[in-house]
């Protein structure tokens, strides 16, 4: 007869013993074999007399953090069981989270009524106990979802530690250790302490790669010392519908809860799609993603162009996705679904046929900044299974090696192209520019590769700036530089208007405005001041307050001048304009390599610059580094 066994603890630390109960046979001379599940190797084989049921297992300390099976012979049940890092390598900055409260949704282990599904058959049971054998990864239909994510990682280079989602429950401080947290395969669900552990890692500049699909759509609770998985998944059942509806067991964006999980992934199952008649049909080619920004960093090294399709095959079963709307060819977040206005849409795909299979609807993989942390969303239960694939790999060594370090804020990020753009102001929330064929075009300043649109005519205008509100009897708007040597002044309308000439300002290369002044950088290499107010004089003269040796382009943010000189070295100062004042010297920020800038605007606490090959960056002005 076979033996059955379950682990006590989803996890151990190394050390420590983890108990197994043996549920047939007691009694009976067994032989446990234990796997290393990611590297598929034996690491340890031992007879066991369990004439009690109860089966110890001492952890060794060199056991490396991994996923673990333990296999009771003969014909033996598996335990699966998770162990930690007692000290966390100060190299490893990745963790990567097993989804066992999921794998224990969907067992059917033990007696009828045992499962939460299916969705809405009134046997099913509202509360699951983890006290009975489990599948692992690559048991069963719905949990091989993880297993080619976890067989991929020790082909890599990568240091990688392991967890328990359970363990994001109870512990809080977790992910303190860690830059990245990894969440894989199908991880649908999740208690109100995990989710608060993950969003509170995001927003203190820890980053979360979500490899996955159908991820946080339930709500559940944890009793029982963490050994039973509470999910009604039905309000007018549960009794904490009255004591505490923020603990409901339903979908995470139903009510009372209305806490859609959209805030901590970008995507969500409700805009997605499911394949579960036919799985065959996921590996139609039309089934793929369609690559929508091909020039962001996630597709570094894929060779992807716009609209090409890849991922074929990794689209499914399960795929979340974001409401959007096309706006000039390119997707934009519409926000009316929970999804942040700052999330990125990096790709696409349209299953919306897919009710024949499951559930229509779409895949949108993208990625956003949580906080000081950031957030990719591959939105797919099918990635680990596809990651022979060579472009799925690129992007995936792509996010990790960008996302197992802080926020580069010090690094320009390409966000959309810049063809022939030579000056940039933001101005009552947008982005303004003028381009060599004499075209003012504008654009929202988001992390979206957005087109600019043409609004009008910007005739010889070579540098721009706008003040951030009304002052000195002069109202919000647009003033350039024209290369005849002119001060001109433009209103921030999306129509065509006349650019009205203000002043001189003869060979003034960059311009920047604070408050009611003007600062310029010269081709002499001198930074010029003039107050706004100076306009209604007859013949407003610049006064010389500083240098600005070889500056290109120039803006405000914040109270501070920012300026980019021809070695594309960033600056920063006061708007001082007495020269004797000792706080107007110019402070070198750190920087990330961005050749050729063209032009600058700051906004929001962004930077932005166009550069000479024709495409359009942001960074954090100021550079943050996370905090834990």
């Amino acid at each position: 007869m076979a033996f059955s066994a379950y682990a006590v603890a989803t996890s151990v630390v190394q050390g420590k013993s983890l108990d197994f109960h043996i549920i047939d046979n007691v009694g009976e001379l067994a032989t446990v074999d234990i796997f290393d599940v990611p590297k598929d190797t034996k690491i340890a084989s031992s007879p066991a007399s369990a004439p009690t049921g109860t089966w110890s297992r001492p952890i060794p300390r060199d056991w490396p953090s991994s996923l673990y099976k333990a296999v009771f012979n003969p014909n033996g049940g598996e335990a699966y069981f998770v162990v930690r890092s007692l000290k966390p390598d100060a190299r490893t900055r990745i963790l990567v989270s097993i989804p066992f409260a999921t794998w224990q949704a969907y067992n059917q282990a033990g007696q009828p009524g045992q499962s939460l599904y299916w969705n809405e058959q009134p046997d099913r049971a509202s509360q699951v106990t983890f006290d009975r054998p489990t599948p692992g990864p690559s048991t069963g239909s719905l949990t091989t979802a993880e297993d080619g994510f976890l067989r991929w990682l020790p082909t890599t280079s990568y240091r990688v530690e392991y967890c328990s989602d359970l363990d994001l429950h109870t512990e809080p401080d977790l992910l303190s250790s860690y830059q990245l947290l990894v969440c894989i395969g199908h991880d649908e669900y999740w208690s109100k302490e995990m989710r608060d552990t993950a969003e509170a890692f995001a927003e203190r500049g820890g980053n979360i790669a979500f490899f996955t699909g159908n991820t946080c759509w339930w709500q559940a609770r944890f009793e029982n010392n963490m050994r039973t998985m509470v999910c009604y998944r039905d309000a007018t059942q549960d009794p904490f519908v009255k004591s505490d509806p923020s603990r409901v067991t339903v979908e995470w964006s139903s009510a009372p809860v209305n806490r859609p999980e959209n805030s901590l992934t970008g995507v969500s199952f409700r805009r997605g799609a499911g394949c579960w008649l036919d799985q065959s049909v996921m590996n139609k080619p039309e089934y793929g993603y369609r690559c929508r920004f091909p020039g962001h960093w996630v597709f570094d090294g894929t060779g992807l162009k716009e609209g090409d399709t890849f991922a074929v095959g990794a689209v499914g079963y399960e795929t979340d996705a974001a409401e959007y709307e096309e706006v000039d060819g390119i997707p934009c977040v519409t926000g009316r679904d929970g999804t942040p206005a700052n999330f990125v849409i990096l790709a696409t795909a349209d299953l919306r046929d897919w009710r024949d299979y499951g559930q229509g609807g779409m895949a949108t993989m993208g990625v956003f900044r949580k906080g000081a942390g950031t957030v990719f969303n591959a939105a797919t239960t099918g990635w680990g299974a596809k990651l022979g694939d060579a472009i799925i790999a690129r992007i995936t060594h792509n996010v990790l090696d960008r996302l197992s370090r802080p926020y580069p804020g010090n690094e320009w990020e390409i966000i959309g192209e810049a063809n022939g753009i030579r000056a940039l102001v933001a101005c009552e929330n947008l982005l303004w520019a003028s381009d060599s064929q004499g075209n003012l075009l504008c654009r929202e300043p988001t992390g979206q590769n957005l087109k600019w649109r043409p609004v009008g005519r910007a005739d010889g205008i070579i540098a721009m700036a706008s003040p951030r509100e009304a002052v000195n009897g002069q109202s919000i708007g647009l003033y350039g530089i024209n290369q005849d040597g002119g001060l001109y002044y433009r209103d921030p309308i999306l129509t065509e208007a006349d650019w009205v000439r203000k002043a001189d300002a003869p060979g003034i290369r960059a311009l920047a405005m604070s408050y009611g002044d003007f600062f310029a950088a010269t081709n002499q290499n001198e930074l010029l001041y003039l107050a706004l107010e100076g306009l209604a004089q007859p013949s407003p003269s610049w006064q010389k307050v500083g240098a600005a040796e070889n500056v290109v382009a120039m803006t405000n943010l914040n109270g501070r001048l920012f300026a980019v000189d021809h070695d594309n070295k960033l600056w920063r100062r006061l708007p001082l304009h007495d020269p004797n004042d000792p706080n107007v010297s110019w402070t070198e920020i750190e920087i990330g390599q961005a050749d050729s800038i063209t032009a600058m605007a700051g906004y929001a606490g962004k930077s932005f610059a166009s550069t000479s090959n024709n495409l359009l960056l942001w960074r954090d002005a100021v550079a943050v580094n996370r905090t834990t």
